[in-house]
Formats: structure tokens, C-alpha cells, sequence
């Protein structure tokens, strides 16, 4: 009987071990850091804040349901300072700071066909829960949150073909199957009390695959 199971498991070990080597060896999960610009929709947002724009910073974590697809969460912090009228308030004042919270849930479609391609297109979208908060100089402050959605497409370039040897070791150590540089563009629109939060970002980051 020994000797039987023996052979049955001389028999199976290689199978298996075969199989195994057919599976691709493929990431799971993918891990985002980005930053940029935001042009919020609000009117009149340059002669208050004097400049057009508002600095964004945002990170995320997704899981590939499959290779072309990624569903996660992702959370962004914005802030500006400025003088004379806060948008929430709709009132005049003194110096204002504006902060937004963004949180994200969205599903990422992208067009990779090879673990080797250059450039990677994508495409997504989800829900947005946008929180604010605006304080204004000796009146107090106000907060509350929007519910809205979020859009978004870019273009993702692989670093891994810059430095073959760096891209193996950080697999080796840290379990990173890819790094990409990426540049995107993001349309947010959440509405409270008829004021529009939302507006376009522009925004360049790295991308991690696990």
C-alpha cells in the first residue's frame, strides 16, 4: 500500500507542478498616488482666490476582478485660501480657507493586452461623496458633504522597460509587479444647495501593481 501511494504521488507532484506553471503569474491589486491641478465649477473662483485653480492630492487602492478591470476606493484632499467671499457661505467676509474631501468608488477599465505594453490606455467612473468644509476669518465655519459622481480616462507608460534589473528586484523585495507613470484627466460633479463642488482635475502619478 505504501509503495502504491507513493507512486500515485510521484504521478501527481509533476501534474500539479506543471499546472501550476501554466497559471500566469499575474497582479491582484493595484495601488495609486497622484497629484495635480482641480478647476473647481464654482463662478468667480479666480477673483476671489485669485487663481484658477486649486491643488489636489489623492491615493488609492483597487482589486483586478480581472486583468482589464479594477474596482476600489480612492480619497483626495483640496484646499485653497482666499479673501472676501466663501461659496458656501455665500457671504461676504474676510480670509477664507476651502477644503474638499473627495472619496471615490469607481470601477477602471484598461486596455492592457501584454504584460510588456508601453502604454496603457483606460477609462472609469463611480460614485463620489464629496466633503467641505469653508472657514471664514471671525465668522466660524461650515461643513457637510455632497453626493455626486466622478469621471476619468488617461494614459498609463510602464517604467519597467527603463530599468529591467530595478523592476526585478522590486518584484523580488517588495512583491511590485509593474510600475506605470500616469497622466490623467477627472471630471467631478457634486451638487449642494445648488452649488456645484465638483469641476476638472488634471493630474500625474504613479501607479503600483501588487
Amino acid at each position: 500500500m505504501k509503495k502504491l501511494i507513493l507512486l500515485l504521488l510521484f504521478a501527481v507532484v509533476p501534474v500539479l507542478a506543471h499546472a501550476q506553471e501554466s497559471v500566469p503569474d499575474l497582479p491582484s491589486w493595484s495601488f495609486e498616488i497622484k497629484g495635480g491641478e482641480f478647476l473647481p465649477a464654482l463662478p468667480n473662483w479666480k477673483e476671489f482666490y485669485g487663481k484658477r485653480d486649486m491643488p489636489e492630492y489623492s491615493m488609492s487602492l483597487a482589486y483586478k476582478i480581472v486583468r482589464q478591470v479594477d474596482v476600489g476606493i480612492e480619497g483626495g484632499y483640496l484646499t485653497s485660501h482666499g479673501s472676501a467671499y466663501a461659496p458656501i457661505h455665500q457671504t461676504f467676509g474676510g480670509s477664507v480657507t476651502y477644503d474638499l474631501y473627495p472619496a471615490n468608488v469607481f470601477i477602471l477599465f484598461r486596455g492592457v493586452a501584454s504584460e510588456q505594453q508601453w502604454i496603457v490606455p483606460y477609462v472609469g467612473g463611480g460614485y463620489t461623496k464629496m466633503f467641505y468644509r469653508e472657514n471664514i476669518e471671525n465668522q466660524g465655519s461650515v461643513k457637510g458633504s455632497a453626493n455626486g459622481y466622478h469621471a476619468r480616462g488617461g494614459l498609463q507608460f510602464l517604467l519597467d522597460v527603463l530599468d529591467p534589473e530595478a523592476a526585478n528586484d522590486m518584484y523580488q523585495d517588495n512583491g511590485v509587479f509593474h510600475t506605470y507613470l500616469f497622466v490623467e484627466a477627472e471630471y467631478i460633479h457634486a451638487v449642494v444647495a445648488s452649488t456645484n463642488l465638483g469641476g476638472v482635475g488634471y493630474l500625474a502619478g504613479l501607479l503600483f501593481e501588487f
